[in-house]
């Protein structure tokens, strides 16, 4: 039986050549506009023959980094210097995008644990749907930009899903070096991994890279130029792009995340003291952080822990917890 066809429209021809800007029409009718749509902003820049290159951002919409670094990229990339097909979605959900939170305020979807969606599902359910059965099936890569958001900030990082050869982590590695961020991590499978665009690839038969770059609900001048810069290194590496792009800063330190138990944490509901910094190295059994009780402040702070040993590459940002809030994410070198 046919995959029934997703109800996105798309303004431009994703065929098409030259740079075409446009939006992807979601229908959506509510009280104040009975046959609306959403709009989706998406952009195509395609010449000559080569790689077709899918870059995503805004994904979870208060992660700026991206969507910043890919509109720059729209107003900026020359047609003349792209080897295939470029296509762009800088605020894939971009109703989460205009509210600034992580997930969408017409029904509380996160996109990045929708996939593969349901094209007569929500809003965010058919966006995932769009992604996974129109534009993946045409890609040969696609880089996910994402970052900390409001709730975490990350040393800047690359990251995907391990491949399943040594081969294909040698390949998965060396674009990480390319892109050139701080930090290149490779994650195993499982918990919300079957729900994710990173997923969503690898049933496509799709390369995929991701990223984790900084976040804390802000833009900063460093995590943006890693951004920028890591976007045209790895596209020139996949003979998409014929401008050199610039070096990379960064030597980049391979690492894996291979279960929850690289994960800290809230125990209880309270004030976060966090007790350790990003980059540090810690051991298992090491004070994480302090958790101060509102309602009986005379009673002794609840201390996290972390369970294993590794680096801290990520760190909440609000004061304010609940029990189950992640305080912070560990890495460990990577081993082949």
């Amino acid at each position: 039986m046919p995959a029934a066809k997703s109800r996105l429209s798309p303004e431009i021809d994703l065929d098409g050549s030259g740079r075409q800007t446009g939006f992807l029409r979601l229908p959506h009718s509510v009280h104040r506009s009975a046959y609306g749509w959403v709009p989706i902003p998406i952009a195509a820049i395609s010449n000559d023959t080569g790689p077709t290159i899918l870059l995503i951002a805004g994904n979870h919409g208060d992660e700026y980094e991206g969507q910043v670094a890919l509109g720059r990229l729209i107003r900026t990339l020359d047609p003349a210097e792209v080897r295939g097909r470029i296509m762009i979605l800088p605020s894939a959900n971009f109703p989460a995008a205009m509210a600034g939170t992580r997930t969408s305020p017409l029904d509380q979807g996160n996109l990045n644990r929708s996939f593969p969606g349901d094209p007569t599902g929500g809003p965010t359910a058919q966006i995932a749907y769009y992604i996974e059965s129109e534009l993946l099936p045409r890609c040969d890569f696609v880089l996910d930009i994402h970052s900390g958001g409001s709730s975490l900030i990350y040393l800047p990082s690359t990251l995907g899903r391990r491949p399943d050869t040594p081969e294909g982590v040698e390949r998965a590695t060396e674009l990480m070096r390319v892109f050139g961020a701080p930090i290149g991590y490779l994650v195993d499978g499982g918990g919300w991994g079957d729900m994710t665009l990173t997923a969503a690839a690898y049933r496509a038969g799709v390369r995929h890279m991701s990223t984790e770059l900084a976040g804390g609900g802000q833009v900063t001048p460093t995590a943006l130029r890693i951004a920028e810069d890591g976007v045209r290194r790895v596209l020139h590496a996949l003979r998409a792009l014929t401008t050199p792009p610039p070096p990379a800063e960064h030597t980049t330190r391979l690492m894996q995340v291979s279960g929850q138990d690289y994960y800290c944490y809230a125990p209880e509901a309270g004030l976060f003291e966090p007790l350790i910094e990003l980059g540090a190295e810690v051991e298992a059994g090491t004070a994480a952080g302090a958790i101060h009780p509102h309602d009986t402040p005379w009673r002794e702070p609840a201390i996290a822990r972390f369970t294993r040993a590794g680096t801290v590459i990520c760190k909440r940002v609000p004061g304010r917890v609940e029990r189950g809030d992640c305080l912070y994410h560990l890495a460990t070198d990577l081993v082949r």
